[in-house]
């Protein structure tokens, strides 16, 4: 089946000679096309302290090109979250990086903070395509084996957004800076675009007769299954939660840590922004464990959140590198832990919808959260701002903490 023939939701009239590979090379390839996407989304990490010099952007102009990556990925994932549902999972991670690829070279070429939003915009609504379509399909592909279908989920979405602010300072330091960055990025999509077009694509779960296709693409009301309840708004709020202290470290942390510890070097003002998510990443593939990860995980995420806000008044960078990589233990335990939860307790064909949404809610934390924090940097200063922001989110993950050892006292009861 050809690329337009899924989009189109109807069967191929010819037969197309394609490759198909086994399994093993499929699984690389889902995680390699979403990791792709979240490293171009945050390319621009370890840029923004220049950016808002050259474009005079100021905290509050930062936050907002930041937010509109989330905005948009928010808004598309409500739109287009199930369409892989009805497309198929091949095409719609072929949309997400088409749309990726325009959005990169827009932000690459940006003059102004409303053509900035316009390719973060563009990156966003790629990734919202990408995202359920990638999670189902890893399911797909491991249908006996969940628990490593979200750790494979969430290990190329955390490592990518590491991984992006790191690439993004090393390029940056290239002749062309700015440009060079988003120039390799697209070549990079147009790359992994290749291997995905010639993959032989598996049959759409619920393609759509030919009267109903509009209605099958149109939204859907966001819905929650009742059995997963409490699970699916566990993971969602500690997405929330984690990726609003994760937002902060991509968006206002570069400008505040360079101008604290007296940074200059590109490279290492991303690696520093992206350490967290970096040490998220491997811990959750390295780290084993049943539910009790989940409460011991926000414990950590709520005390290193405070560790950091110190270390950077004390001015002693190791002591905030150590915070930072706690962090991102904290959040790679609370959140793989929560995330598995919810949506292993849903079917196989509610998987991508449930991904969605939960993502939905996660990523709201990096939206309302930072941007309320850009506007009170610039209304009440730099230090209480970041200081009033680490006790919300510290007292949030406490909040979670009781309210998940509640919920494992309460299962043991009832399998007791």
């Amino acid at each position: 089946m050809s690329v337009i023939s899924e989009l189109r939701m109807q069967p191929a009239r010819t037969t197309v000679r394609s490759w198909n590979p086994g399994i093993n090379t499929r699984l690389g390839i889902t995680v390699l096309v979403s990791f792709t996407l979240l490293v171009g989304a945050n390319l621009a990490t370890p840029l923004y302290p220049q950016l808002q010099q050259d474009l005079a952007l100021g905290a509050m102009g930062t936050t907002i090109a930041f937010a509109s990556y989330v905005c948009s990925l928010m808004f598309f994932l409500y739109i287009v979250g199930h369409w892989s549902d009805h497309i198929g999972r091949r095409a719609a991670l072929v949309l997400a990086i088409i749309v990726s690829l325009v959005g990169t070279i827009s932000f690459g070429s940006a003059s102004s903070l409303w053509e900035l939003c316009l390719g973060r915009g563009l990156q966003g609504a790629g990734v919202a395509l990408a995202t359920g379509a990638s999670a189902a399909a890893l399911r797909e592909l491991l249908p006996h084996k969940p628990e490593w279908a979200s750790r494979f989920t969430l290990l190329a979405s955390s490592g990518g957004v590491a991984f992006g602010p790191v690439l993004g300072g090393v390029l940056a330091l290239l002749p062309g800076g700015r440009n060079t960055v988003f120039t390799v990025q697209a070549i990079l999509l147009l790359a992994t675009l290749i291997p995905l077009v010639a993959l032989k694509a598996r049959p759409a779960i619920a393609m759509a007769e030919r009267g109903d296709r509009h209605r099958a693409l149109a939204p859907r009301r966001l819905g929650i299954p009742a059995e997963a309840r409490a699970k699916f708004w566990m993971g969602a709020l500690v997405g929330f939660l984690s990726f609003a202290v994760f937002g902060f470290a991509l968006s206002l942390a570069p400008g505040y840590f360079a101008q604290v510890f007296d940074l200059e070097l590109l490279p290492v003002i991303g690696l520093i922004a992206g350490l967290p998510l970096g040490v998220s990443a491997l811990s959750q593939v390295v780290i084993r464990g049943g539910k009790y990860l989940l409460p011991i995980g926000l414990v950590i995420l709520a005390a290193s959140t405070i560790g950091l806000v110190i270390a950077a008044e004390l001015g002693s960078l190791w002591s905030a590198i150590v915070a930072l990589a706690l962090i991102g233990l904290g959040q790679g335990m609370a959140f793989r832990t929560a995330f598995s939860g919810a949506v292993n307790a849903v079917s196989a064909s509610l998987h991508a919808q449930t991904v969605s949404t939960i993502y939905l809610v996660t990523y709201l934390g990096s939206a309302l959260p930072v941007i309320a924090l850009g506007w009170a940097v610039g209304v009440y200063g730099q230090e209480l701002s970041i200081l009033v922001f680490s006790i919300l989110c510290a007292l949030l993950a406490l909040v979670l903490t009781c309210w998940s050892i509640t919920s494992l006292v309460r299962e043991r009861k009832i399998s007791a």
